[in-house]
């Protein structure tokens, strides 16, 4: 018989403390503002000095790592935020057995910020673990690859196999700390929910299942001293001009 020990979903969500920077969500106010809404980015709606947040996001990104080509910032951009949002639902779930509502009206997002981004939520509506995939896939993946897109021109199913070799990720340093835990029950959970989101049509087959390497390339080979990804479709970097 297995034991299953969860807590509340309390209102700091401080269990997410323990597993690393990319689970972390912040509940406080921002330190300043005002910040967008992930909604708000999605939509492309001009918000103060930032412009459009989507493409402040990916300018700042093509800076910092000298990126040849918009769409490889695009890609690295996006596979970061889908990162964090993974995170923190698959965290929720596996150790409260629920998540917060991750409305993107409800999360405000500093696209000046380093990695991992910052993101901070306005208010913590509990809702079932079940929902995970709807939260993360339908609320933000879905809105926010067809805005980048608007923006670049970047495969879709590159985009979605970012969005599941973020989640695959999470699910590795979740396994990685339950078991260091002892919390084998944990890691269960995590998988669980991870394989029933990774079974939806927008994200079944980016994975070989027995692996989870991926089966596209999110390029970042192709900046200036970068190399392959752990779960690279590739054994060695393609030729490129």
């Amino acid at each position: 018989m297995v034991l299953l020990l969860f807590v509340d979903l309390d209102p700091d969500l401080t269990a997410l403390d323990a597993l690393g920077g990319f689970f972390v969500l912040r509940t406080e106010a921002p330190p300043r503002g005002p910040l967008p809404t992930l909604a708000q980015a999605y939509a492309g709606q001009h918000v103060d000095v930032y412009g459009d947040p989507l493409i402040f996001r990916v300018r700042k990104v093509t800076e910092s790592l000298r990126a040849p080509e918009p769409r490889i910032a695009v890609s690295v951009a996006q596979q970061a935020l889908a990162a964090r949002l993974w995170s923190i639902a698959l965290g929720c779930a596996a150790l409260y057995d629920q998540v917060p509502d991750l409305d993107p009206r409800l999360l405000r997002w500093d696209p000046d910020a380093s990695a991992p981004d910052d993101l901070w939520l306005s208010e913590v509506r509990p809702r079932p673990a079940t929902a995970i995939g709807d939260l993360v896939r339908e609320g933000h993946l879905a809105p926010l690859i067809t805005a980048l897109r608007r923006q670049q021109h970047v495969s879709a199913r590159l985009l979605w196999g970012n969005a599941a070799s973020a989640l695959a990720g999470a699910l590795r340093q979740l396994n990685r700390w339950a078991h260091a835990g002892g919390r084998d029950e944990v890691a269960d959970r995590a998988r669980a929910f991870a394989a029933a989101s990774l079974a939806h049509p927008d994200l079944s087959g980016t994975l070989d299942p027995a692996t989870l390497r991926r089966r596209s390339c999110c390029l970042y080979y192709r900046l200036p001293g970068g190399g392959l990804c752990g779960d690279c479709c590739f054994d060695r970097p393609p030729r490129h001009s």
